[in-house]
């Protein structure tokens, strides 16, 4: 048996953490250099990581579904590991998401100052992003937390498309996209501290294929609330049922009795998107629900929301979900094969 020291991988969890990523990813850590060879020749190899769960106070406890945890250690236990893993802690995309973590935050803090690689899945990047950490970098969580990170981490530059930001990786931050991204987080973790072979064998043995499309044909346009200003408000309300028609943008100045500057500004104030954004995004998010469900050419759905011209379309839905209309129309129609006997 191999008794030289592992690297040592601690998973920060807590009650708002889902079960999924948190015993997801102790499992397929901890099965690194063991699980393959037994497969492939009967005979189990070396676990390669020394993996811990350690929560704020190391006490038992429940988390998201009531499902137990048991953690090995506090936080304050810990001083120096490899790399920390932030599971995800669920957050609605309405709250203040300062001040929910202090212990957690601080200790993040000091154990990047010792030199341990931080990453997050999902929501748990609002930890980093309390931290200050992540000031001046671009980083990633779940797709719906886009407005948050705009409204509250300002400094941060939020990449709503990415599964695995890197960007920030020579300061040892990595940050990882929604819940499933942990899979592609894992075989990064397991590259870099067992090599990549190692992770190639994972990466058969869990079936893992990557998201290499990333998020964004998956996200869904997250539309505020009508705000409280009226003029702006009624033209939310207008533009739901007539994002179609043409020239909408000078119909909503004309109905806001704005100047168009003074209503651009004003709309992007309530909203967190420019008007034409706006208007492209609700475009989109109706294009995607025909092309899921409906029998139309992929030319017919783009005049159906507003694109008389095919290549205009096309040009916008890919920006918008990084897919083209028929390639997104292939992939949900996979699914719903899938999900069609039920």
């Amino acid at each position: 048996m191999n008794t030289a020291k592992k690297p040592l991988i601690v998973l920060l969890a807590a009650p708002e953490t889902s079960a999924s990523v948190l015993y997801g990813l102790y499992d397929v850590l901890m099965s690194a250099g063991a699980v393959y060879p037994d497969m492939v020749t009967g005979a189990p190899g070396d676990e390669m990581l020394d993996v811990r769960i350690v929560s704020a106070d190391g006490k038992p406890f429940h988390c998201i579904g009531n499902i137990p945890v048991e953690p090995q250690s506090a936080v304050g236990e810990i001083g120096k590991a490899d790399a920390v893993v932030i599971c995800d802690m669920y957050t609605s995309i309405y709250d203040v998401p300062n001040g929910r973590y202090p212990r957690e935050v601080d200790w993040l803090k000091r154990m990047h100052q010792a030199g341990a690689l931080l990453t997050s899945v999902c929501s748990g990047s609002l930890l980093l992003a309390e931290s200050g950490l992540l000031n001046g970098h671009q980083a990633t969580a779940h797709w719906a937390y886009r407005d948050m990170f705009q409204r509250h981490f300002p400094k941060i530059t939020f990449r709503n498309e990415s599964v695995l930001c890197l960007a920030a990786e020579a300061d040892r931050i990595v940050t990882a996209g929604g819940v499933t991204a942990w899979h592609d987080l894992t075989v990064y973790l397991i590259a870099r501290y067992c090599g990549y072979q190692t992770a190639i064998e994972t990466a058969k043995v869990f079936l893992f294929s990557g998201h290499a499309e990333g998020q964004s044909p998956y996200s869904v346009m997250t539309r505020p609330m009508e705000s409280n200003d009226g003029p702006i408000s009624d033209c939310q309300v207008w533009i739901a049922d007539h994002y179609a028609s043409a020239k909408p943008v000078e119909k909503m100045v004309e109905r806001s009795g704005l100047n168009a500057r003074t209503f651009s500004r004003r709309f992007r104030t309530a909203t967190g998107f420019a008007p034409i954004e706006y208007v492209q995004a609700l475009r989109v998010e109706e294009a995607k629900q025909m092309l899921e469900t409906d029998k139309l050419s992929n030319d017919d759905v783009g005049a159906a929301v507003g694109y008389e011209d095919p290549a205009s379309f096309r040009r916008v839905f890919k920006r918008g979900t990084g897919l083209s209309p028929a390639a997104y129309r292939r992939k949900f129609q996979r699914i719903s094969q899938i999900a069609r006997p039920y």
